[in-house]
């Protein structure tokens, strides 16, 4: 059962302030992303967050896959990162199950989806292999975003700008939420997970800046 008294201590504005180069890139490449995001969804944060769940279930996928070829390269334990990396994938993808869901998206969304996978997996791809450490900083900016996105989306609810819908059984099941939960439930679960992956992923980065992994 997911844990709601828990998620009360949750810190919502946590910030890994830069400290140096890679860093700043990789805040200003997210800040980039969150204008984009609010140019084309503006409030309607059920369609935002099928595309920034497309987009987010790729670096769990791809940091787990150059994990573990690593791993067998060098013949070396991988520090339990593979298998965290791809639950992590698994766990964006089981917020995009449930959102589609609760947003239907349009024929344009879809095509948006499409286009935004294919060109984001390519990059970060790209990205891991030379960069892991700036790829994982990215993913961490990214869950900051993601945390604030899920905030201001559950405000519109509680204020009623947003239908407090049933949520998807699929959801339920996943986060053994009550089973007459509502959407406004299954928000605050998914914020959890964006919150942990934050961490995670900063933590990763931080690991790989101080030696500890590569």
């Amino acid at each position: 059962m997911f844990d709601f008294d828990q998620n009360k201590d949750l810190n919502l504005t946590q910030h890994h302030a830069p400290r140096d180069a890679s860093d700043r890139v990789a805040l200003r490449v997210v800040k980039f992303m969150r204008l984009f995001a609010d140019a084309f969804f503006a409030k309607r944060y059920g369609h935002r967050a099928v595309v920034l769940e497309t987009v987010a279930a790729v670096p769990g996928m791809v940091g787990g896959m150059l994990q573990h070829l690593k791993a067998i390269r060098r013949i070396r334990d991988d520090q339990g990162w593979i298998r965290e990396l791809l639950d992590e994938a698994e766990n964006e993808r089981m917020h995009l199950m449930a959102f589609i869901k609760i947003a239907q998206p349009t024929w344009l969304e879809r095509a948006i989806i499409l286009l935004a996978q294919g060109v984001f997996f390519n990059l970060y791809f790209l990205l891991y292999l030379v960069a892991p450490k700036t790829a994982h900083r990215v993913v961490g900016y990214l869950e900051e975003e993601a945390v604030i996105s899920y905030t201001q989306y559950l405000e519109q609810v509680d204020a009623g700008s947003v239908e407090n819908v049933p949520a998807p059984q699929l959801a339920i099941d996943y986060w053994k939420l009550a089973p007459d939960a509502r959407l406004r439930e299954l928000i605050i679960a998914v914020r959890a997970d964006e919150a942990a992956h934050r961490d995670h992923n900063h933590g990763y980065a931080n690991a790989i800046r101080d030696g500890q992994h590569d």
